[in-house]
């Protein structure tokens, strides 16, 4: 059965020169994905506008109107905090980039693909419920969650976010709904602030959080046995349906706003491990959609590296290598208190 690879070639139309979450960034990931031979090798599909109604799911109508309104009056750009911009089409854009991830669920769960992998942009992972945050407009991946649910009845939907930053604007909208895993591991205390380890959810939801705050410096290592020790059984008592990965690559040793030292082997290993939780768990049912990631090289190879893991490569592509310093802090205490809290 077929990869899906969804992606729009408007993507590259949100743009702000200098901005770290610029258009170079998909442009990046779509000359390595060419130069590689994997786009042929998966089935190409080109992204829809998501429907408003899904979006209302998990955003309230007076921040729709707040978009509606720089679309319609084709407002140069506004500043919707200080990190994130919106031009005259950002609105369009942003419902293409939540279609983007909403169309590579269905691919998955209507059988039509094993699996799926969404490179889109604007990110979503920060967006929350009523403002624009951290370079997000919409909630990509909670729209695609809240979608495979209403349109599919999946009851247990497990949402990993392994970008360097929290997945606040994720975590905010399913913090208490215990039909959704939430696992996020980041860089902390960093932006947003957010992700403590005690935090674990609310009301029937409590216990469905799993933060994994991490101080700056851990790597391949630390990374490897926390996916061991926590994710997987964590994962195995949850019994998710579906997986949906927040991808971002800004944990990288060389991306340029965060401290955290994964290689893209490091990286890979997470992916893998990813993939061999859907196939025991979900049938193989997993989506993996693009997050964070700001130096262009690590993104774009580690973009193109979930694409060959889909596909069965045993190979991947690591060209950057491993940090000058492979010494990271002591992971133990934290899978430790990890346990203890979640009783794993």
């Amino acid at each position: 059965m077929s990869v899906a690879y969804v992606t729009h070639p408007r993507y590259p139309e949100h743009h702000l020169a200098g901005h770290p979450e610029h258009a170079g960034r998909i442009r990046a990931v779509w000359e390595q994905l060419r130069l590689s031979g994997l786009i042929e090798r998966m089935t190409a599909i080109e992204a829809a506008v998501v429907a408003e109604e899904m979006i209302l799911a998990v955003h309230t109508p007076e921040y729709l109107d707040v978009l509606r309104w720089i679309d319609n009056t084709r407002q140069q750009r506004v500043h919707l905090d200080a990190d994130t911009y919106a031009g005259p089409t950002a609105y369009e854009i942003a419902r293409l980039s939540a279609g983007g991830v909403v169309q590579a669920v269905d691919e998955v769960l209507s059988g039509r693909s094993a699996h799926a992998l969404a490179a889109v942009r604007p990110p979503g992972h920060h967006s929350m419920p009523g403002h624009a945050m951290g370079f997000c407009l919409l909630g990509n991946v909670p729209i695609a969650a809240q979608y495979a649910q209403k349109q599919y009845g999946v009851e247990r939907v497990m949402i990993v976010d392994y970008d360097v930053h929290h997945g606040n604007g994720t975590e905010a909208m399913f913090y208490d709904d215990p039909s959704v895993y939430f696992v996020s591991s980041h860089q902390y205390p960093f932006y947003p602030g957010t992700g403590a380890l005690t935090d674990t959810g609310v009301g029937s939801g409590k216990g469905y959080t799993l933060n994994i705050p991490l101080q700056a410096g851990h790597g391949d290592r630390s990374f490897a046995a926390l996916y061991e020790q926590v994710l997987w059984p964590a994962a195995r008592r949850y019994q998710p349906q579906l997986i949906i990965v927040s991808a971002g690559f800004d944990s990288h040793w060389l991306d340029p706003i965060a401290g955290m030292r994964l290689s893209l082997t490091g990286y890979a290993h997470l992916s893998r491990e990813l993939l061999k939780m859907a196939q025991e768990l979900c049938a193989g049912k997993i989506v993996f959609a693009m997050e964070g990631g700001y130096n262009l090289d690590a993104l774009s190879h580690g973009v193109a590296n979930i694409a060959r893991i889909l596909l069965g490569d045993d190979i991947i592509s690591d060209p950057l290598g491993p940090p000058r310093s492979t010494q990271e802090p002591p992971i133990e205490p934290l899978i430790d208190q990890l346990k203890r809290i979640h009783g794993l």
